[in-house]
């Protein structure tokens, strides 16, 4: 019976229509029924599309020959599982997954147990095959990835990819078509539309970076932060900032602080709105008044905002006031974060006892125009949830646990949710291939010679910006100095360019760690050249002088173990 129900899914994959089809449990010896509908694991896992809607993607699957399962009408998935990958005819029925409309988000351990799944029916290159697959069967809106909101403009959505250092912009079928890298952008957080075509995007010390997104890709204009760390969000050429749940940092504040910071379009604090509450402790005011922000693109009269450890969601007028306010019931008493005792002989590890509740906010583009919240199902913010509220009323709509600790949340114009693996949907090579390293330099050494970028053609290279006044310098250097000495001269390089003003305590850091690689003299000006944040900063280059990778900061030696294979993987490519 197996054998005969295979060949009917064989049959009718190519079409993807319901079936019905009988086979053996895997571990009973009772006949079994399933009745359901042939899906592609690709589109339903990243998109929840499935049925006769969705036959161009059946089709494009079953012309690659990747694996199909049955979505059955009990709500779960059931695969065709060989011992012998590649023959149906050992095949049985292994049932995993959960229903369209509740199941939650796989996290990466499902994921593997999918693609394992997957590799045992039809092996590796079938698996590989899934990116064959066809569009989602209607347009969708990113509204968050990883923690962090997102912000369309005209046909794409823009997301921050921190991990990367980079923006990212998804299309209606939420594939990658464009990104952008910059020194400034070094670990950013949020992103929201300024104006036609220009993108603000947080930083995750607060600074502010605008960048031309739909024409060169450069930064426009950025300024400091109003707040310790801010979070920004806009609405045309309105802009609200918050005191940001993605860097909090400990510093006292008084109750006549505003709670928000309105700004105009060059980031100048104008104006305060509301006041902040202040706890018994008044180092942890950030952290009590620190929240996730969001703009009614069509009521310029509407905030929302929302604590990151308070258990309520508030929509503000201009002034503060609050016009509606959403508790979720999470606490039978709402208490404030306070410091924890430390342990006897260890008076300075202090930790703080809150419990994490809000993370993001969104709104979603009409005719939906709902309010979407990120937040978490317990107080680490291990699991996530996402509820969504009625932004008249403030009522929750929806409420639905996730159950990972990072998400991707899409919907479609008519306000279905779809919930993602946002490490797939950042895999995705990025179009256009990798940018060349600007400007060029040439800059004298301490050897008396000119070092040039182009001196380095044809060699994997790692252009480091150090200062002896920079107390991670000084941790980085050993580790820089055992990178050097493990590959060939031929193969690998290390630009090191000094970005100190004062010449003597430049070479007094040399003269202490006695590097093996050269040293270029920046003379200061580099930070004007380049646009990094902070130091260190590298940037490792192929041997075409295009870059790899940027890395903003020391992490350490786990970071220079990664960096070494990556710098092997670099030496092999052709």
């Amino acid at each position: 019976m197996l054998k005969r129900m295979l060949a009917t899914t064989a049959l009718l994959a190519i079409c993807a229509i319901p079936l019905a089809a009988q086979g053996h449990a895997a571990a009973a010896s009772n006949d079994m029924t399933i009745t359901g509908q042939v899906i592609d694991m690709n589109c339903y896992t990243t998109m929840g599309a499935s049925g006769a809607g969705h036959k161009s993607c059946g089709l494009a699957c079953a012309k690659a020959g990747v694996a199909l399962a049955i979505l059955g009408s009990d709500g779960n998935i059931y695969m065709p599982v060989s011992s012998k990958p590649g023959d149906p005819q050992n095949s049985r029925l292994e049932p995993f997954g959960a229903p369209n409309g509740e199941r939650h988000a796989y996290d990466r351990d499902q994921d593997d147990r999918r693609r394992h799944l997957m590799q045992r029916s039809l092996g590796v290159g079938a698996a590989l095959a899934l990116a064959s697959c066809g569009p989602a069967p209607s347009e969708l809106t990113l509204l968050f990835l990883g923690r962090s909101p997102t912000a369309r403009v005209s046909s794409v959505t823009w997301a921050p990819d921190p991990d990367r250092s980079r923006l990212v912009a998804f299309d209606g079928d939420l594939h990658i078509v464009r990104s952008i890298v910059d020194p400034r952008l070094a670990t950013p957080m949020a992103v929201a539309l300024l104006a036609p075509g220009r993108l603000l995007v947080t930083e995750r010390t607060g600074e502010a970076v605008v960048f031309d997104v739909e024409g060169s890709g450069t930064p426009v204009r950025e300024w400091e932060s109003p707040f310790p760390a801010s979070l920004y969000a806009t609405t045309g050429d309105h802009i609200v900032a918050a005191r940001s749940p993605y860097f909090v940092q400990f510093v006292a504040e008084q109750g006549s602080d505003p709670l928000l910071w309105r700004l105009d379009t060059l980031g100048h604090p104008t104006h305060g709105i509301g006041t902040i509450h202040v706890p018994d402790v008044p180092y942890l005011a950030q952290l009590v008044n620190a929240g996730a922000v969001a703009l009614d693109p069509n009521d310029d009269n509407a905030i929302y905002f929302a604590p990151l450890v308070r258990d309520e969601i508030l929509k503000l007028d201009a002034t503060g006031a609050t016009l509606w306010r959403t508790p979720r019931g999470l606490f039978r008493q709402e208490t404030d974060p306070k410091f924890v005792p430390p342990p006897p002989g260890r008076p300075r590890d202090l930790k703080v006892a809150h419990a994490i509740v809000n993370i993001a906010l969104a709104l979603a583009p009409p005719p939906d125009g709902r309010l979407y919240v990120l937040g978490a199902q317990d107080s680490g913010a291990t699991r996530l949830r996402l509820d969504v509220l009625d932004p008249r009323t403030g009522r929750i709509v929806t409420t639905r646990m996730l159950g990972t600790a990072q998400t991707a949340v899409a919907v479609d114009r008519h306000g279905t949710v779809r919930i993602l693996n946002p490490d797939s949907l950042l895999a995705q090579a990025p179009p256009g291939g990798r940018e060349a390293f600007a400007p060029p330099f040439g800059l004298p050494t301490l050897a008396g010679d000119t070092a040039r970028l182009a001196d380095y053609s044809g060699k994997v290279t790692l252009v480091n910006f150090w200062a002896s006044w920079c107390d991670p310098c000084r941790e980085e250097f050993p580790h820089m100095a055992a990178l050097y000495r493990d590959f060939a001269r031929s193969d690998f390089a290390i630009a090191a360019i000094s970005d100190d003003v004062d010449d003597g305590k430049m070479r007094a850091f040399v003269g202490e760690f006695r590097p093996p690689f050269p040293i270029l003299v920046g003379g200061g000006r580099m930070k004007g050249t380049y646009h990094y944040r902070g130091l260190p900063y590298s940037v490792l280059l192929d041997r075409h002088g295009r870059i790899v990778e940027r890395i903003f900061g020391f992490g350490g030696a786990a970071e220079f173990r990664r960096l070494r294979d990556t710098i092997a993987k670099e030496i092999r490519a052709p």
